[in-house]
């Protein structure tokens, strides 16, 4: 493959497994809009007269991964913010979505893939309705979306048809486009059962073969409240051990949250190579608790960061629950060392691409999609500069710099994010539709 673009950087973070940092820097994509070399500018390979050439000030790294979201609830954001998880869900979230459209749809995922992109996430796994509108929406803006459709059963969502009518729209829809479509491969098809406690185990069963067949991913809610699931921990020891029985673990699997897992329910995720999301901000607004990170990385499990729904964390904002993850871990264990800055970007990029069972996404490594971004270090959270050692440099990134810094991105080589706002999509427009989107569901 023949080089389009060439970025030059003073340093670059490839989030490659052992973090490491390299300086003068070049990153090349190649004409399909995936990396073709990423290392030392010494070494890069001889480059063609008709590529683009970009300078970048600052660090390059790949873009951030949203492991767990609903980003359409842009337009529900503040809405019973003081609730906890349960009321939240019957006396209002659900009361709103109800009344949603697809036009909502569209603009509250707009105005979400917007806000993402000005963090610097490139990639969201979404579990959410009207999923035409979601990929509609994230194709507009230019992102990348891991889409599972939610299938649910609650009276007060029962427009949308039954948890059996909600599975035979995604069979369809994979069976027509594939698992995976869209300009260079943005949109991914997954199946998105809301949890064990909204769904009968047939239901599930029959969600987790389905999948199967398909080698789609299945993405559902684990154990984020103690009291949430009671009923199936009661007959079937934990919902890790109930999906287990159920053959759904047989399959590619990410399990968002997973707070209250047991040491044999983390033994089990490590066993069948499944992923969690892990949702610091969203678990401890809700008072939910928080994974047991450390243990779970002990033990093997890819985790990725997720900031679950913007209207129960209340943002998009994957630098926040970067840092989260960190504070959250070593005040859990007592440890200061327990999370570090390294440990923590990776739960953010490459993490999250194996949580969600993808090698092409979160790391700046050949074959991989050219998703990058360029971080400004012309801020006080760098003051020091980039002469410092590389691990107060990579601290400085983790712990201070957060998406204020975030000034350019590109997905698939393109550039979708040009000095804090997007190419592709008027953010003013984008912010006008959600405003009145949010007005009707209001009422």
């Amino acid at each position: 493959m023949s080089i389009d673009l060439r970025l030059h950087a003073p340093m670059v973070l490839p989030c490659d497994a052992s973090c490491s940092v390299i300086r003068d820097a070049v990153v090349d994509v190649d004409d399909e809009g995936r990396i073709a070399y990423c290392g030392p500018r010494s070494g890069a390979p001889e480059r063609p007269n008709d590529a683009a050439v970009r300078e970048c000030n600052g660090i390059l790294l790949p873009g951030l991964i949203n492991a767990h979201a609903h980003s359409p609830m842009t337009l529900l954001r503040g809405m019973g913010g003081d609730l906890p998880l349960l009321r939240w869900l019957h006396e209002v979230i659900w009361p709103a979505e109800a009344r949603l459209r697809p036009s909502d749809v569209r603009a509250g995922m707009e105005l979400g893939c917007v806000e993402m992109l000005r963090a610097g996430v490139t990639t969201s796994a979404e579990m959410y309705f009207m999923g035409e509108s979601v990929v509609e929406a994230t194709l507009a803006v230019g992102s990348r979306v891991v889409l599972a459709s939610a299938v649910i059963s609650t009276p007060g969502l029962d427009k949308l048809g039954g948890w059996q009518s909600m599975l035979e729209q995604v069979n369809r829809w994979i069976d027509a486009d594939g698992l995976r479509f869209g300009p260079r491969e943005r949109v991914e098809l997954a199946y998105g059962p809301h949890s064990a406690y909204m769904l009968p185990p047939e239901a599930l069963q029959t969600i987790g073969e389905s999948a199967q067949q398909r080698g789609a991913l299945v993405h559902t809610h684990v154990a984020e409240t103690a009291g949430e699931d009671a009923e199936q921990r009661a007959k079937f020891g934990s919902v890790p051990a109930l999906l287990d029985e159920l053959g759904v673990l047989d399959g590619r699997v990410l399990a968002a949250h997973g707070v209250h897992l047991s040491d044999e329910d983390i033994r089990l995720f490590a066993r069948r190579g499944v992923g969690v999301a892990h949702c610091p901000g969203s678990n401890a607004k809700l008072a939910s608790g928080t994974a047991r990170l450390v243990d779970l990385l002990a033990a093997g499990i890819p985790v990725g960061l997720g900031t679950d729904g913007p209207s129960s964390n209340d943002d998009l904002d994957l630098w926040e629950e970067v840092q989260l993850a960190g504070l959250v871990a070593r005040i859990a264990t007592g440890d200061a060392t327990a999370l570090s800055a390294s440990a923590a970007l990776l739960a953010a990029t490459r993490g999250g691409a194996q949580a969600l069972h993808r090698d092409d996404l979160g790391a700046l490594e050949p074959g991989r999609w050219a998703d990058i971004v360029h971080l400004d270090i012309d801020n006080p959270a760098f003051a020091t500069g980039l002469d410092a050692p590389d691990d107060q440099v990579l601290a400085n990134v983790v712990w201070a710099a957060g998406s204020r810094c975030v000034r350019d991105v590109w997905v698939a080589g393109e550039e979708v994010l040009h000095d804090r706002e997007p190419t592709r999509v008027d953010r003013r427009h984008v912010q006008a539709a959600a405003r009145t989107a949010a007005q009707y569901i209001r009422g």
